[in-house]
């Protein structure tokens, strides 16, 4: 099977086509030496014809690549042998690759050539003749551009195909680079406000050596609580990678701002919370708070340990100002490095609710960080 499969395909490919066209040809080249018919060759010398004829074939072996001038190789032939089929064959090729005035003079000159008569045949130029070759200059053109035509529309088709294939794996890959992006943000969000806990908790009985047992023991209860819900943390955000539907926790929100504080406190930072906002926010809203005063004290716990910190929330009008402030820091050294992506991930996030944020170092050498978002902001906004 797959060899009748095989020898259809080469029979119908274009060298199969090539062979069938040079073997007509050159049936109708015997045909015109060994016989006797006025119509093939007339009073031309058979000589003439055989060496014509021939030279005729070979040239339909070079259509393709030469098609006018295999064309006008062919006028004597058809003029002196009535031999069509190189330049009716020359004519298609012509209609295949163009359609345009070159194809018009082609076909206009194949019609005259095909009905001019051969000398010695008792035919005569009239209008019969001429609607002859007409027609079958006609037939050659008119074969060749359907297939010129049909070629080029597949050859469309096939270009849009591509370029949409590649369009989609453009757009799978913004996609994938988004979804890294919003995976590294999550990551950031969820650990690294439990990891700066550990390092300070970690910090204080490093610098207090003399700690009774009953701070160190406080200390790593301490440790180990914030160390399991970093895992408990880490095993959600793993879990949503590779969620099949189940019901996640609910996102953090405005309301869950006490609870963040005083995992803080309970580190050594002093810390003062102070909430006026009369009407619970949209949640995307709470949301960007809480995920603002997370950073904020996380960074607080790498570059400003001890440091004390206020955290102000209100609403004024139609907008809630959150402004976390951390004095001087006493030491100058970091427990963990920063990789400057908070701040970065935090102006994004704000700035998808229509807000701003700015942050700078105060005159006395503390940090403000100060952000407005619009209270009617109600795009959705990933935790």
């Amino acid at each position: 099977m797959r060899t009748a499969k095989r020898w259809w395909r080469a029979a119908t490919g274009p060298l199969g086509r090539d062979v069938a066209v040079t073997a007509l040809s050159m049936v109708y080249t015997v045909v015109s030496v060994f016989i006797d018919v006025p119509s093939f060759g007339g009073s031309t010398p058979k000589w003439l014809v055989a060496v014509l004829g021939v030279l005729g074939t070979a040239a339909l072996l070079l259509r393709r690549r030469y098609p006018i001038r295999v064309g006008l190789l062919g006028i004597p032939v058809v003029l002196l042998t009535g031999n069509p089929l190189p330049t009716g064959f020359a004519l298609m090729r012509v209609a295949i690759v163009r359609r345009d005035r070159v194809l018009v003079a082609a076909t206009v000159i194949a019609a005259t050539a095909f009905a001019a008569p051969v000398p010695g045949s008792g035919q005569h130029f009239d209008a019969n003749a001429l609607i002859g070759g007409t027609v079958g200059a006609l037939i050659f053109a008119l074969w060749g551009a359907y297939i010129g035509v049909r070629r080029d529309l597949i050859t469309s088709l096939q270009e849009r195909a591509d370029r949409a294939e590649a369009e989609r794996e453009i757009r799978a890959e913004q996609a994938r680079l988004a979804e890294r992006a919003r995976i590294a943000g999550e990551m950031h969000d969820v650990l690294a406000h439990k990891m700066s806990l550990i390092a300070l908790q970690a910090g204080g009985l490093e610098v207090n050596a003399a700690a009774g047992p009953e701070v160190v023991e406080r200390t790593a209860a301490l440790l180990r609580v914030t160390a399991r819900q970093a895992l408990e943390d880490l095993r959600e955000v793993l879990g949503v990678l590779r969620s099949d539907g189940q019901e996640l926790r609910p996102q953090p929100e405005l309301g869950d701002l006490e609870p963040l504080v005083e995992s803080s406190r309970a580190a050594g930072v002093p810390v003062s919370l102070d909430v006026t906002v009369p009407v619970t926010p949209p949640a995307a809203v709470g949301r960007a708070v809480y995920r603002i005063v997370q950073e904020c004290l996380t960074n607080v716990h790498k570059h400003a340990r001890g440091a004390a910190t206020t955290i102000t929330v209100t609403q004024e009008g139609s907008a809630i100002t959150t402004v976390v402030t951390n004095r001087r820091p006493v030491s100058a050294g970091s427990l963990l490095p920063g990789a400057g992506s908070g701040l970065i991930g935090l102006r994004e996030r704000i700035s998808v609710l229509g807000g701003t944020l700015r942050s700078g170092q105060d005159p006395d050498g503390g940090w403000t960080v100060v952000a407005v978002i619009p209270v009617g902001a109600q795009r959705v906004l990933t935790a």
